[in-house]
């Protein structure tokens, strides 16, 4: 060990690296080097993902404002062509409006023809809001409506109580909603109670309600054809129509709405059909 410690130093006094360790080193580096080409492939890769989950979760909400509008614009976006009869909904989430505003809107605008508000949600909750705005949606001469957040946390029959003791509809009303839109733990007996709780709204208030959902929900959960006698209230945004196939009632078209007397967003809704369709499923 001594004899090869003396054979390997330089003058000086220093150590030549032996062949062996240049050897080692060398590898070392090859191993960490990567081809060019390949460091391109995987920045375009990890830039792609970047991009796409930026687009998907931050722009593509407001994105579609930058489309060219084919349709009239109002409330602040761009309406669907071939329909006149609009509305909102509106729940604790919109703040107290100021109702005053809200009806004499824009006179560029097309004015709204009827209001929906959240009135309960499963089995004890009812919106703070709820009182006052169905009180003020009628005394400003909008037509008006209620609907119930459906909760796979409590019976069909209790939610359906809940809301005939908060909900009194009168003549010129709009049918009940039923919003389904929570992803079932057992959903066999999801669609049971919600179908005990259809039961007994239409029983009590005389009148078929409707149905509010997504169409992707509609389509994994509410497909059972006992559904198909109900009104559908389909809520499909960012885009100029729907599908062919599916038979709307109600169409919720944005989340992005602006209306005079209103400080947050608001959903904007479209009625299929004319004025006197429209008129046809009031409470008689």
């Amino acid at each position: 060990m001594a004899e090869a410690n003396r054979t390997n130093k330089k003058a000086g006094g220093r150590k030549k690296k032996t062949s062996a360790r240049r050897s080692l080193s060398t590898h070392k580096k090859r191993k960490r080097e990567l081809p060019g080409w390949l460091y391109y492939i995987c920045a375009a890769i990890i830039s792609s993902l970047f991009i796409a989950t930026a687009y998907y979760f931050f722009f593509r909400p407001y994105f579609y404002r930058f489309r060219p509008c084919y349709g009239e614009r109002h409330y602040g976006i761009c309406m669907p062509l071939g329909h006149s009869i609009y509305g909102i909904d509106i729940s604790r989430h919109q703040g107290d409006i100021n109702w005053g505003k809200l009806k004499d809107g824009n006179p560029d605008e097309e004015p709204l023809q009827f209001i929906y508000m959240k009135a309960t949600e499963g089995s004890d909750y009812i919106d703070k809001n709820f009182d006052i705005n169905f009180k003020q949606a009628k005394a400003h001469g909008f037509i008006r409506g209620a609907y119930h957040y459906f909760s796979r946390h409590s019976s069909g029959s209790q939610q359906a109580e809940l809301f005939i003791k908060t909900v009194k509809l009168e003549k010129g009303d709009l049918p009940p909603v039923v919003d389904v839109e929570e992803r079932p733990g057992d959903k066999r007996r999801f669609i049971q109670e919600l179908k005990i709780f259809l039961s007994k709204i239409e029983s009590h208030y005389g009148v078929k309600p409707i149905i509010y959902s997504y169409k992707k929900y509609k389509e994994r959960y509410l497909s059972d054809t006992y559904f198909d006698k109900y009104p559908i209230w389909i809520a499909h945004y960012y885009v100029t129509k729907l599908d062919e196939n599916i038979e709307w009632l109600m169409w919720q078209c944005s989340d992005r709405g602006n209306l005079s007397g209103i400080d947050e967003h608001v959903d904007i809704n479209i009625f299929n059909g004319n004025i006197e369709q429209f008129n046809s499923i009031l409470i008689k």
